[in-house]
């Protein structure tokens, strides 16, 4: 049976001010009135009922994730103790999976992207299926077709197409590129941008996990035997700490042999810095994208967002970005958004954990 997983333990840091420990980039509306995980949960339609979705996050994030989806069932939530990368995140969700359904077959899936049509998206879920009910061992992921050669994305290099449909054996994964190999990728036809986006057997990642990552599995298993016990909580802790953080990329998608990228038939955004704003809500005849009270004068090529009614007022604005919440304001340059990393650090230092 398929089930969905939706990754939502992210912070978010490149988003601050808006985005915070306590309400990250998932439970924020970004792209229209939902917030970034609801519209996850709302592009699943039909393909998957609510008792089989399950989301995992971080432990402290679990109430405010109910609140935004009553419609789901409280065992649909698991809280990571703490943060261990995509690797155990998938793993633990998969023992979860199996211990309910021994055939489950996971569509894993970030809760932070913008997906356009719901309708195309669910179609390409199916097709991924159909890829693992036909080879059970198969890995399957979704590669995006490249509009300009981003160095901020991972990519994939695909090799011989499969039989029908538009799915590919995966030649390679390469990391995040430097400029002149992202425009190399870009020239060469065959890489897609790696999507994140994942369709597996919930068995066949384990046994990946187990085979490439065997101290990470060894955890994993220690956790799954004090599954009901007294001491579950304490193993839970204990054991989700001493995993070595490491993405399922690295862990196991850069060494399994059976592994199938399909071209994404849908639309598809990550959502991973404030210039998103200008390709999801577009720009006014002076490339501003405006989502405040705002008044501005020689202001082109900016974003500004604001919060409730307070007024935001720009004079000679140039490629800035502006941000203004309640208790921070962030003015910056908008390509120097990698920056904003930084200035969470410095916060940090000073002890302001308040704006964290």
């Amino acid at each position: 049976m398929l089930h969905a997983v939706i990754m939502a333990g992210g912070t978010g840091t490149r988003f601050w001010p808006a985005s915070r420990s306590t309400d990250p980039k998932q439970l924020l509306r970004l792209a229209g009135p939902r917030s970034m995980i609801q519209m996850t949960v709302d592009r699943l339609g039909n393909l998957v009922t609510p008792d089989r979705i399950l989301i995992v996050t971080s432990e402290s994030l679990v109430g405010a994730l109910r609140q935004q989806l009553p419609e789901l069932p409280a065992m649909a939530l698991l809280g990571e103790p703490c943060r261990r990368d995509t690797a155990p995140c998938i793993g633990w969700s998969a023992m979860q999976l199996q211990r309910h359904d021994p055939e489950a077959t996971m569509a894993v899936m970030p809760a932070d992207h913008v997906i356009r049509p719901a309708a195309a998206f669910q179609d390409a879920i199916r097709y991924a299926a159909r890829l693992v009910a036909e080879q059970p061992t198969r890995l399957v992921t979704f590669g995006i077709r490249p509009t300009y050669p981003a160095a901020t994305f991972g990519y994939i290099e695909r090799g011989a197409a499969l039989p029908g449909g538009t799915a590919y054996r995966v030649q390679h994964f390469r990391e995040k590129p430097d400029p002149q190999t992202a425009r190399d990728y870009l020239a060469a036809g065959n890489f897609f941008w790696n999507s994140g986006i994942f369709v597996w057997r919930a068995a066949t990642i384990l046994g990946a996990l187990a085979k490439h990552q065997p101290a990470l599995y060894g955890h994993l298993q220690q956790i799954d035997a004090a599954w009901q016990s007294p001491a579950y909580e304490a193993t839970l802790r204990r054991e989700f700490a001493a995993i070595r953080g490491v993405s399922i990329d690295y862990a196991v998608m850069e060494q399994a042999s059976e592994v199938a990228v399909i071209e994404a038939p849908f639309e598809w955004d990550d959502v991973g810095s404030w210039q998103a704003l200008s390709r999801l809500h577009g720009t006014d005849a002076c490339g501003n994208t405006v989502l405040a009270k705002h008044v501005g004068l020689r202001t082109r090529g900016s974003i500004v967002r604001g919060a409730d009614d307070h007024l935001i007022v720009t004079l000679g604005l140039t490629d800035c970005l502006v941000v203004h919440t309640p208790d921070a304001t962030l003015v910056a340059n908008k390509h120097d958004e990698e920056s904003i990393r930084q200035v969470v650090q410095l916060i940090a230092a000073q002890g302001w954990h308040e704006y964290l």
